[in-house]
This record gives structure tokens, C-alpha cells and sequence, in this order.
């Protein structure tokens, strides 16, 4: 027996890393073997990538730090106090949250850690976890790694993809331990509206479910829509562990910063063990993000970018047959059902063989009649819009097929 055969069984079958047919867009290095420079590489959510995105005074702010002492040594593994106020200013302002910085608020090694570290504590062998789907594929294999077992509740394009309550009470049962939450969605970039979220939040306190909610794309809200963070609404605080990241917002995804929220009981227990499971974000890292929480114009580029793009693509796809497309309402994600076309893995492979543009099958989404497409790529709108109509070419002759 090798050492393969004694993992746990959901990190044995997984695929997609260096071995086997199956190679994910991704991982890593993968990039380079879909051609190369001439793709249009449209799967990673990573602001302006692959072009320069750091605003100068965070160069500069970096520069300063590496120069310092502490920029080789350790920090306290709960992450920098200065920077725990600042976020928690940001969470007053922005999300109505009240908070301790020193017993609500953990950094982290960005959100993924940060989302794997909120689920880990609650969830065992056989416990179910409720997850509205499509959604952010580490929500589903976070729990088969816990061994506990992700069971999907469809969100409806006729609904615009908004949670459905019935749909959550059809599928409890006693081993139903959790919700998990994007909000935004990825990849349908819906915002989940009030009526929406306080349904979900009576479901979960009647039925003494915990709640994650992963708030990645929290900072692109767009046409006026009204963001409600669900622990903010009564009954929910108690039971909400909330996932932040600088990535999307800051289009800082390369210092791997993020932070959870939580009420001090369950911080407690994190603080606890968070030098045995995340370690401690990079100290410099930690430091440089201050300056971006205390800019309030650090996101308008952005912002202005995204909003402008999305408009822009879905004239691009509007011509095109047999497709399914809604403008974003959130972030720089596009999500396209491309089920009469044939499916988001044959029309994800077809459109990296002849376009040579790499998109998101959307069976990692557990949609599999989708892609996603990532529009917030490459600082220049030129590039994206030149790359999208290669999609909708693409797309165009398959609908001929």
C-alpha cells in the first residue's frame, strides 16, 4: 500500500494537479500548457492579472517595509493589530458591524484559508451542509475534504439566481449542520437581496444552523443594489463566521491577505488554534494593506473599470444564439448558461482550442450547463473586449452546429 492509498478518500480522487487528463485552469503553472502567451487567459478572479495593478504609494509602502526589521520575522499569528482597527472601522462604515478589533476580527493567509479555517471547526464525518449552487467550488470541497458531505440547492436563472427557501427545507435533514453562503455570488454575481436573506436567516436560527458567508466580492455592487451583510441582520451574529479578502476589492490577490469575522465565543476558539492551522500572514503584507483600508479612493479605478466592462461585454455576447447571459450585478465575473450549446466543459474546451481563450467549466460551480468568465482581467478594456469577441465568435459557430 502506498502512502497515496492512506489519504482520506476526497483528497485521493481529487484531480486537476500534476498528474492525469484533467488539467485545471487553476492551478498554478497550468497556464502554460493551453498554449501559452497567444491565450487569453479568462479564468482567474485576480484584478487587471496579468498587468501592473498596485497603486504607487502601496510600491512605495512596500519598499519602506521591506527595508525594516520585522519584514523577516513572524507576527502574531490572530494578524497586526493596526490593521485588525482599521478593519474594524471598515466594518462599522461599510458592513454595520460593530466589532472588537482584539476578539472579533482574525487575519489570514487570504480567504480561501480563511473560508477552509471557518468551516473546519463545526463539521465531521457525515454532516451536511447546505449550499446554494452554483457556487464557489472550495464550498464544496472544503466539506469533502472534512468528510462531511456539500448537498447543492439550486439557485433558479428564472428567479435571478436569489435564494429560495423552500428549496433549503426540502433538503434538511438531522445531520444538516451548516449554510454556506457567497454573497456575492460567484460565479453569478448575484446580491442576494433583504427579503432573500432574512428568509435564510429565519431558516437557520429556527433550525440552529451555523452560517459562512464568504464576502470576497463584497466591494462591486452595482446599479444602486442595496448590500445587506447577513450578520448584521438580528439573530445572525451569534451563529455567522464572515470571510473577507483585499484581493477582489483592492486587486491585491498577490500579498494573500484576508480576515474572518466572528462573535468572541467562536473567536476565542480560533484565536486558539490559529498557529497550529493558518500560521500568520505575511507581516509586511499585513502592514502594506492598512494603507488601502484608509484610502477611501483606492478602489475607484476599480470600480470604474468593472462597472464600464460589464456593460460593454454583454453588448458584445447580445447577438449571440442559444445562450443565456445576465448582466453582472456585482464584481467582474460573467456567468453564461451555455447548455444548448452543449455544456460548460465542451464549450470551455472548445473556446480554449479555437479561440485560445481560457474560461471556467462550470461543473467546479456544480453548474455544469455554465462557464465563467473572468472580465476583470488586463488593465486594458481594448484587450478584454477583443478577447470576448473571439468568445462570441466562438460561440456564434457552435450555435450553427
Amino acid at each position: 500500500m502506498s502512502a497515496l492509498d492512506k489519504m482520506n478518500e476526497a483528497l485521493r480522487n481529487l484531480s486537476g494537479g500534476l498528474i492525469g487528463e484533467n488539467t485545471k485552469a487553476d492551478v498554478g503553472d497550468a497556464m502554460a500548457a493551453f498554449g501559452g502567451e497567444d491565450y487569453d487567459m479568462m479564468a482567474w478572479a485576480d484584478p487587471f492579472m496579468p498587468d501592473f495593478s498596485m497603486k504607487p504609494k502601496m510600491v512605495e509602502k512596500l519598499c519602506e517595509l521591506i527595508k525594516a526589521p520585522a519584514a523577516a520575522h513572524y507576527t502574531a499569528p490572530v494578524g497586526n493589530s493596526e490593521l485588525k482597527q482599521a478593519i474594524a472601522r471598515k466594518l462599522k462604515r461599510k458592513n454595520d458591524l460593530e466589532v472588537n478589533a482584539n476578539s472579533n476580527i482574525i487575519i489570514t493567509p487570504g480567504s480561501d484559508a480563511g473560508l477552509f479555517f471557518a468551516m473546519a471547526p463545526f463539521l465531521g464525518k457525515g454532516d451536511e451542509v447546505l449550499i446554494p449552487c452554483p457556487s464557489y467550488p472550495n464550498n464544496f470541497q472544503n466539506c469533502e475534504i472534512m468528510g462531511a458531505v456539500p448537498v447543492k440547492v439550486p439557485l433558479k436563472a428564472e428567479n435571478g439566481y436569489q435564494l429560495e427557501i423552500a428549496e433549503f427545507e426540502s433538503r434538511l435533514t438531522e445531520k444538516t449542520k451548516m449554510v454556506v453562503l457567497t454573497h456575492p455570488n460567484n460565479p453569478t454575481t448575484t446580491v442576494f437581496n433583504e427579503k432573500s436573506l432574512n428568509d435564510l436567516r429565519d431558516f437557520i436560527v429556527k433550525n440552529d444552523l451555523v452560517l459562512i458567508v464568504d464576502q470576497a466580492f463584497e466591494d462591486h455592487i452595482y446599479d444602486g443594489r442595496k448590500f445587506i451583510t447577513p450578520a448584521s441582520l438580528e439573530g445572525l451574529w451569534e451563529r455567522t463566521v464572515s470571510v473577507f479578502s483585499v484581493s477582489k476589492g483592492f486587486g491585491l490577490s498577490g500579498l494573500r491577505v484576508g480576515y474572518n469575522v466572528a462573535p468572541t465565543q467562536l473567536m476565542d476558539k480560533y484565536y486558539a488554534s490559529a498557529v497550529a492551522i493558518v500560521g500568520a500572514a505575511s507581516t509586511i503584507a499585513q502592514q502594506a494593506v492598512i494603507e488601502a483600508f484608509e484610502d477611501p479612493q483606492y478602489m475607484d479605478e476599480f470600480y470604474a473599470a468593472f462597472e464600464r466592462r460589464r456593460r460593454v461585454v454583454c453588448e458584445i455576447l447580445s447577438e449571440v444564439p442559444d445562450i443565456k447571459v445576465d448582466m453582472p450585478e456585482s464584481g467582474f465575473l460573467l456567468w453564461i448558461d451555455v447548455g444548448r450549446l452543449g455544456g460548460g466543459a465542451e464549450v470551455s474546451r472548445v473556446l480554449a482550442q479555437q479561440a485560445h481563450v481560457i474560461v471556467n467549466d462550470g461543473a467546479g460551480y456544480g453548474a455544469p450547463e455554465g462557464i465563467r468568465i473572468v472580465i476583470g482581467v488586463y488593465r486594458d478594456d481594448e484587450r478584454v473586449y477583443a478577447a470576448m469577441r473571439k468568445v462570441a465568435a466562438c460561440l456564434t459557430e457552435l450555435a450553427k452546429r
